[in-house]
């Protein structure tokens, strides 16, 4: 077995299904909002690039979620919703990732007073300002807020469906609120024909992916890295058909898992479930795709090839209609940096 030069990586054609627009944002961007907003209202601030790049090491998942919580003091106005939405798509667009469902958390900025319409509408209007790469959005509804709250958004959320709004995610503090006092608003979003996902088995064990799987009845699981603490949940995946949305390198840094060794990936494609690997947040993780990929190489062997059949795996599981899975499918292979048999 020959592994891949590291620079086919970064040459792959990539699709990505599970990262945050709030998560994404290119260290030189967030710095002009950490300059922009430094002293305001007494929000304290680094001092360099170097302090605000330091911020992001976290001692365990609940310090990671304090840590977003802090970065997103320093985004207030529509505009910069606009702003980290260009830089975010310029960077997918330099990575070669053709096609992306971006999560974004507009109920997490209620204290703005910037609409939930507003914030949709600048984050598409930032997007399009960038070629060569497609984007649709999912809502994180952020099972912080309370269910009451994750309604209110999703009624607003409604009113733009229009702007590329395709789906719903529950992120947010998995180990201090289950699942399933959200089963009212995921059944209100399937009837306004979004799609469904659930943070789940991340930061909470076994019983998180059931109450997903029961009570919200998503399409697809994030992370779901805690599945082995009850097999039957690989079974029960396959047949559903539910796909997960993998994200290693964010599991390593949030303490979710010790090692990229004891992630279940290897175990989740023996079960024939579905499943893809994401960055979930890059820049605050230190990672991209073809990063992701050059780990998954160094510790499962993963050839070109599985990798290849890992980004298929997105394509297939992506909330694009048929037609548009198909043209991408196609166009991946056709490009020159994608494996040939």
């Amino acid at each position: 077995m020959t592994l891949p030069t590291e620079d086919a990586f970064d040459r792959l054609p990539k699709v990505e299904l599970h990262v945050h627009l709030e998560g994404s944002i290119p260290l030189p961007t967030l710095w002009q909002l950490v300059e922009k907003y430094r002293g305001t209202n007494g929000l304290a601030a680094p001092q360099t690039l170097a302090e605000l790049e330091a911020k992001f090491a976290y001692r365990d998942f609940p310090h990671f979620i304090d840590t977003w919580v802090w970065k997103n003091q320093f985004i207030r106005e529509a505009d910069d919703f606009r702003l980290i939405a260009a830089a975010v798509a310029r960077d997918f667009a330099r990575q070669r990732i053709r096609y992306a469902e971006v999560i974004f958390s507009p109920s997490d900025f209620y204290r703005t007073g910037v609409s939930i319409q507003a914030i949709t509408e600048a984050v598409r209007s930032g997007l399009d300002e960038v070629q060569g790469v497609r984007i649709q959005l999912v809502a994180d509804l952020v099972r912080d807020m309370g269910p009451n709250r994750s309604g209110k958004t999703l009624s607003a959320l409604a009113e733009v469906l229009d702007r590329g709004v395709v789906g719903i995610t529950l992120g947010g503090s998995e180990h201090r609120y289950p699942p399933e006092p959200y089963a009212e608003v995921y059944h209100r979003a399937r009837q306004l024909g979004l799609r469904t996902s659930a943070h789940a088995g991340e930061a909470a064990g076994a019983a998180s992916i059931w109450g997903a799987l029961n009570a919200l009845e998503v399409d697809r699981l994030g992370h779901a890295t805690r599945i082995a603490e009850d097999p039957e949940l690989f079974e029960v995946l396959a047949a559903r058909g539910v796909a997960v949305e993998a994200c290693p390198i964010s599991n390593l840094r949030t303490g979710a898992i010790p090692n990229l060794d004891a992630h279940p990936l290897r175990e989740l494609l023996a079960a024939s479930v579905v499943t893809s690997v994401n960055t979930d947040d890059p820049a605050m993780f230190h990672t991209s795709l073809a990063a992701e990929y050059r780990a998954l190489s160094q510790t499962f062997g993963f050839e070109l090839s599985d990798i290849a059949a890992l980004i298929q795996n997105a394509v297939a599981s992506s909330w694009l209609d048929e037609a548009d899975k198909l043209a991408l499918s196609e166009a991946l292979r056709a490009e020159p940096g994608w494996p040939r048999p």
